[in-house]
């Protein structure tokens, strides 16, 4: 086996009880780092801080994960204006949820002879939507479809903040809204009481109610 030193050192080409000895010497462990290679390749260290650090490195990679998920939206290449609009609308949001798009022609019959109908409704999906998506793979011919793959412009958790900062905006515009409502109703009220016409007392709110007329 090949045998690496405490310090990162190359030892050279060594025999397992060679390998054990001069780990046992320096008071650490001998880890066997690289099972596959020809002749297997091992270290001298201290197991317990490589275990812990590998652990650390593995949780730091998990923290940093971006989870970014791919989206599908399928198109025909005769696409009315409506449902254009509408699943642009989709695309948008799946893109500023930092999340990858997919985006499919469908092409039937004779459509299959005009790809260019599919190219140019690709070419100005992605113009449209340029302030949130990139074009990460190029529009390409894959059977009866036709396939562009859009990328967000921010990373998921970017795209999280800004989503978690928009419904806090939007939560506190509704509530805004609420107060001014009732405020605007509480002074309609107030007004309407003010104008209301009173009623002039006379003789008969001076009697007795208990005296029989």
């Amino acid at each position: 086996m090949r045998l690496v030193g405490a310090d990162g050192e190359q030892i050279g080409i060594v025999k397992v009880d060679e390998a054990l000895r001069r780990a046992e010497e320096a008071g650490l462990d001998l880890v066997e780092i690289a099972p596959t290679a020809h002749p297997p390749v091992v270290k001298i260290m201290d197991y317990g801080k490589w275990k812990y650090e590998n652990a650390q490195k593995a949780r730091d990679a998990r923290r940093n994960q971006t989870n970014t998920l791919v989206k599908e939206m399928k198109l025909r290449p005769k696409i009315d204006d409506h449902d254009y609009d509408t699943k642009k609308g989709h695309i948008v949001r799946f893109l500023r949820g930092g999340d990858k798009v997919k985006v499919t022609i469908m092409f039937r019959g004779r459509e299959q002879s005009r790809p260019e109908l599919g190219l140019n409704l690709l070419a100005k999906l992605a113009a449209e939507v340029d302030a949130d998506g990139v074009v990460e793979a190029a529009p390409r011919q894959d059977g009866r479809n036709m396939i562009m793959v859009l990328a967000p412009t921010r990373k998921k958790s970017e795209a999280k903040v800004e989503v978690k900062a928009e419904k806090v905006r939007r939560a506190a515009e509704r509530a805004a809204d609420q107060e001014a409502e009732q405020r605007e109703l509480a002074q309609s009220r107030a007004k309407a009481a003010e104008t209301a016409p009173r009623r002039k007392r006379g003789p008969a709110d001076n009697l007795d109610p208990d005296i029989d007329l």
